[in-house]
């Protein structure tokens, strides 16, 4: 049977990639499933948010 398109099969989990993103003296983590972190003066903490973000 073929799948249609954007549709994904049972058990395929959607991958995160998670990044961080400076807007002005703020940065954010970000992930590819539409996930957004809050925004954070210390990147370090951005990076912590990003980090549990990300499933293990």
């Amino acid at each position: 049977m073929a799948q249609q398109d954007g549709l994904k099969a049972p058990g395929d989990a959607p991958e995160h990639l998670t990044t961080t993103v400076e807007q002005g003296p703020f940065c954010l983590a970000r992930c590819t499933c539409g996930w957004r972190g809050p925004a954070r003066r210390a990147r370090s903490q951005a990076r912590t948010d990003a980090k549990s973000h990300t499933p293990a």
